[in-house]
């Protein structure tokens, strides 16, 4: 994958070409989908989808008159930074909420993309398109916005604090929401087959402390290098590392800091043992509750993936350390 900074006007040109294309064909999915249910919510994105195919034709024509007729095979999932969006309108009745905030992710997605763009091109004439580009994506983010404002419930929030909340999901709940399932799962096995081999609380602290600090670590890392948050407006990298780190971290830490029970005192394994897999059914259902507030994931549903999966891993955990 290239970074953005890396891209030459050129590649600029050709994935903005691309994209435009394919959020055409995405509109005009949208519009099948809703034609029966919503006829005129469907003629909006019909009209969507032809200002898309009027963006691509301007962007064609320049490239064509600066580069000649043939275009690179370079898409925005080749460029580093761009979210990786579920392909929803692959699923046929879907809701209004739902392609409402699939549109407001794409729309400010390419909004953020032509402006960035719009800087570092060096054409005036380039950099006069993707700035007109840019303000008319605006516009289709804020028609996004209230796109179902009169068909869905009257106390739909207004569209600035759909906007802030759906910044701060992607800022800081995802990254940490995935570091916290990650420590609070991933560290289960090591630290329950510790304590099961050994019977020794300080010994199993300290597996638990590595492989808590480790995964943090990593997580961290992992989440700073993914996404430069300039085309996504996901904030700084080194933030959303934060906060994925020092979530894994805690995720692992809370049914580890139990095996600080003193081995002196009368059954101190059981006592530590016992706290621990308490405190891993509350992480487990707290997890569950925060992907079905914030990740739109019905309750049910987090619960069987995130308990269930908790759950496995806790049973290998125990079996390996007491075999």
């Amino acid at each position: 994958m290239k970074n953005f900074a890396d891209l030459t006007e050129r590649e600029v040109l050709a994935v903005a070409i691309s994209a435009e294309e394919e959020d055409s064909r995405i509109y005009m999915t949208f519009a099948e989908d809703l034609r029966e249910r919503y006829p005129d919510t469907a003629k909006i994105f019909e009209e969507m989808a032809e200002e898309e195919r009027g963006h691509r034709h301007r962007l064609l024509e320049n490239y064509e008159q600066r580069f000649g007729p043939h275009l690179p095979p370079i898409r925005r999932e080749d460029v580093k930074g761009f979210l990786r969006r579920r392909p929803i309108w692959l699923t046929k009745n879907l809701s209004l909420d739902t392609i409402r905030k699939e549109v407001e992710t794409m729309e400010m997605q390419a909004e953020r993309f032509y402006a960035k763009a719009a800087e570092k091109a060096e054409d005036v004439g380039v950099r006069r398109l993707l700035g007109d580009l840019a303000e008319e994506e605006k516009g289709h983010e804020n028609l996004a916005a209230k796109l179902t404002g009169e068909i869905l419930k009257p106390d739909v929030r207004e569209a600035e604090d759909r906007t802030r909340r759906r910044m701060f999901v992607l800022q800081y709940v995802q990254p940490g929401l995935a570091g916290l399932m990650d420590g609070s799962v991933s560290t289960l096995a090591p630290l329950f087959a510790a304590a099961f081999a050994t019977h020794h609380n300080w010994q199993t602290f300290l597996v638990g402390l590595a492989a808590s600090i480790g995964a943090g670590i990593s997580m961290g890392f992992a989440e700073a290098l993914s996404d430069d948050g300039s085309l996504t407006g996901r904030g700084s990298p080194w933030l959303r590392g934060l906060a994925s780190g020092v979530m894994t971290a805690l995720g692992g830490l809370g049914h580890t800091m139990p095996y600080l029970v003193p081995d002196s005192w009368p059954n101190a394994f059981w006592i530590a043992t016992t706290i621990a897999s308490i405190v891993v059914f509350f992480e487990l259902w707290a997890i569950a509750f925060i992907r079905a507030h914030y990740m739109d994931t019905p309750f049910l549903q987090a619960v069987f993936q995130i308990v269930l999966g908790g759950v496995i891993v806790l049973g290998v955990g125990i079996l390996i350390g007491g075999a």
